[in-house]
């Protein structure tokens, strides 16, 4: 059996490469990208991830978990440092979608604040360990460094009155002119 190799040039080769390496990240989490925003989400996921997110944490003279960017903070560690969770947090909206909609017969994201928190409050009981993961997860991403995906604009630290820390490694300097 003859093997024939078709010389390809450097510039065709890291084409090639890219397509391939895109072609993995969305697909990343068992997922299909098709252009979404959510890596390992899918769109209604992260609709009720998110209004899990607010319920937690909700808007009031400051920005809740929404507006701070948590469910893309959850979604990027999902892929990265949360990987082992993946599992727990399909079961988990799963089960909150469910819910919502046997008991109200609406998804999730579409129940007032006051029906929300009554499914959340079943869910505590009988998911803890996802709750609880969703709990800490958005604490950590309102709270955590903007540079991980949540805390976006730094509204939380704002609300605290902390001052955005200094890049590490780049201390503010001041110049005395003369």
């Amino acid at each position: 059996m003859s093997v024939r190799f078709r010389r390809i040039r450097r510039r065709k080769f890291l084409k090639l490469g890219f397509a391939a390496a895109s072609a993995g990240t969305l697909t990343s989490c068992g997922r299909s990208g098709g252009g979404a925003y959510w890596r390992c989400f899918t769109p209604a996921e992260a609709r009720t991830a998110e209004a899990i997110c607010e319920r937690i944490i909700p808007k009031d003279e400051f920005a809740g978990a929404a507006e701070a960017g948590v469910v893309r903070f959850i979604d990027r560690q999902l892929t990265r440092q949360y990987r082992k969770h993946q599992a727990a947090y399909r079961e988990g909206l799963a089960a909150v979608e469910a819910a919502g909609r046997e008991k109200f017969q609406k998804a999730f994201p579409e129940l007032s604040a006051e029906e929300q928190t009554e499914i959340l409050q079943e869910i505590q009981e009988k998911h803890a360990e996802f709750f609880g993961l969703v709990r800490a997860h958005t604490m950590q991403g309102y709270y955590g460094d903007p540079r991980h995906g949540g805390n976006q604009d730094a509204v939380s630290w704002k609300m605290l009155g902390l001052p955005d820390p200094p890049v590490r490694g780049r201390l503010p300097y001041e110049k005395e002119l003369s």
